[in-house]
């Protein structure tokens, strides 16, 4: 990876982790994950490969289970990776092909990180989740519509910055590059 993507990385990976932080605010249980949003933004505009990819979900993790009040933190160091993976294979089958597939990848991506992170806290922390819901079932219809909502606003979020962001990306290629008349 250059280091002019890895620098677009890092940004959008500061962002989403500022995003998430000043979420926390929000009182409840339960907050978005808006880190995903933004790290499947920096992979549809950097198109990693598949071991970039899950260095990104690693860091993604890192950054989550360091600001989360989540059942099971430790939780992110494997749906993070889940998720960029989802996101680098889904977006190089959609891309140029239908429209909106930074919005759609973006979605899919969510649901196989959100859907990883609860079974990996129903397996890991199950105890805990079953002496605050009366059985598994009634924790899936609690998650479950979290999961979903957080991956429309992840899904619209991306959408709404992949062309802005894609802009700059390559405005910075072409400035970055010598011209052919100054050699």
């Amino acid at each position: 990876m250059k280091s002019r993507d890895i620098a677009i990385v890092g940004i959008l990976l500061a962002i989403g982790a500022i995003v998430r932080y000043l979420s926390l605010i929000i009182p409840g249980p339960i907050v978005a994950n808006l880190v995903i949003a933004f790290y499947c933004l920096a992979i549809l505009l950097v198109l990693p490969t598949l071991t970039e990819a899950i260095g990104i979900g690693f860091v993604a993790g890192i950054v989550s289970a360091l600001i989360s009040h989540s059942v099971f933190p430790p939780g992110n160091l494997i749906s993070e990776p889940i998720g960029a993976i989802v996101c680098v294979l889904v977006y190089r089958v959609l891309k140029d092909r239908i429209p909106f597939s930074q919005g759609i990848t973006t979605f899919i991506a969510t649901l196989a990180s959100g859907g990883s992170f609860v079974l990996i806290s129903l397996v890991a922390v199950a105890p805990t989740i079953l002496s605050k819901y009366a059985t598994v079932g009634a924790y899936a219809l609690v998650i479950v519509p979290i999961v979903l909502s957080a991956a429309i606003a992840n899904a619209v979020i991306s959408q709404a910055l992949y062309l802005p962001a894609a802009r700059v990306v390559v405005r910075d290629k072409t400035t970055a590059m010598p011209s052919p008349e100054s050699e």
